[in-house]
């Protein structure tokens, strides 16, 4: 079966977020999705909110034809990690091996986003040489500089890691901007890591529009504002 997947979204539950997370789910259907992984940053509370309300299933099965991967977007002391199918605590500040470990301990998919990207807290390649990571992000909708996606996906040939293209949205409409097509054997949180794992993504590649990357970055500064956030990079991004 062919899936197309977002792997890195995220919804009002990040603090730089505007969308709830059933609104995220509405517009990949709508774009031709039937996956979205929900990486909130440092908080699984929209993966709580979904479950709540029918929208995704514990056991890793997909809810009406559509699949829900729980994540959650660590910031980790040296920079920012996905943490797919797991359920996990605030680990602000946690070590990135640590997080890397813990991740793989618990059966989880971990994949390093916008690396190479030192404006939103990527993890530099000396840290990242260290790191047992599933995947790298090479694509990056949101990209402050594209070389460094272009620096990513140089990173990951030469290591020989999976690729996933991912729209890094922080409200609905961007999501789907860019996202994986993979041929899974089983329609399940599993099976889309296991497809990953066989390296065989096919990357669909778009920038969002400068209309959303302003958006995000307005609503980024105005909810920091408002909540009384730190404006450490290593929080938001």
């Amino acid at each position: 079966m062919e899936v197309r997947a977002d792997l890195h979204c995220h919804s009002r539950f990040s603090s730089d977020g505007v969308s709830p997370p059933e609104e995220l789910i509405r517009v990949a259907r709508k774009k031709g999705l039937n996956v979205i992984a929900l990486t909130d940053h440092n908080s699984c509370a929209g993966v709580d909110d979904l479950e709540a309300k029918g929208l995704l299933r514990r056991d890793g099965k997909p809810v009406d034809g559509f699949l829900v991967i729980p994540g959650q977007e660590i910031s980790t002391h040296e920079g920012h990690l996905l943490a797919l199918g797991l359920r996990l605590p605030d680990l602000h500040g946690i070590a990135a091996a640590d997080a890397a470990s813990l991740i793989r301990s618990q059966g989880g998919f971990s994949i390093a986003p916008h690396p190479f990207d030192y404006f939103r807290a990527g993890i530099r390649s000396r840290t990242l040489d260290t790191l047992p990571v599933d995947a790298i992000e090479v694509f990056n909708a949101a990209a402050t500089l594209r070389r460094s996606n272009r620096q990513a996906f140089r990173y990951a040939k030469e290591r020989g890691l999976p690729m996933v293209a991912a729209s890094d949205a922080h409200e609905a409409e961007a999501v789907g901007t860019a996202y994986v097509i993979l041929e899974v054997e089983e329609f399940s949180v599993g099976g889309v890591f296991a497809a990953l794992r066989r390296r065989s993504a096919r990357l669909e590649e778009h920038y969002i529009k400068a209309q959303e990357a302003f958006r995000k970055t307005w609503h980024n500064v105005f909810r920091l504002r408002h909540r009384g956030f730190s404006a450490s990079p290593k929080g938001a991004e």
